[in-house]
């Protein structure tokens, strides 16, 4: 599917540079926290997503919503992304990525299912950011 396109060279590049390590028992700095959710999820979140135009960007609330990206290599296909960071806790299930996929038909665009496994993706490529940001933070 094209949504490959769109995530394969981003997911490439986090997986390369998630090999030094996993995290560590020890708690992060307290920053992680002073913006509602946890912030080593919303800076990597907000790495991840940095390819595409933001529409929504809410710290408080932990909502990132993009606008429409066209891949220019796949002018007829478009994807939105919204993630929502949901804990303070630096935990798996603290994500959430919503994907919406649109084709064009003619001159409308219309909906197109997304693989099941585009969300988990991005969600890992969000987790092994936030697990590198955190190794960095504890070593600096």
């Amino acid at each position: 599917m094209t949504t490959r396109r769109f995530l394969a060279p981003l997911l490439a590049c986090f997986l390369v540079a998630a090999c030094g390590g996993g995290p560590t028992a020890r708690q992060a700095p307290d920053q992680t926290r002073a913006i509602g959710v946890n912030g080593l999820l919303w800076r990597a979140s907000l790495d991840t997503l940095s390819f595409l135009p933001l529409l929504e960007v809410d710290s408080g609330s932990g909502v990132i919503i993009s606008d429409w990206y066209v891949n220019p290599d796949a002018r007829d296909e478009r994807l939105k992304v919204s993630v929502f960071v949901l804990d303070e806790e630096l935990r798996a299930d603290a994500v959430n990525v919503r994907v919406l996929r649109q084709t064009r038909d003619g001159t409308q665009w219309v909906n197109a299912p997304v693989r099941a496994q585009t969300a988990l993706e991005i969600e890992d490529a969000i987790l092994t950011r936030a697990r590198q940001i955190r190794i960095q933070s504890l070593d600096g």
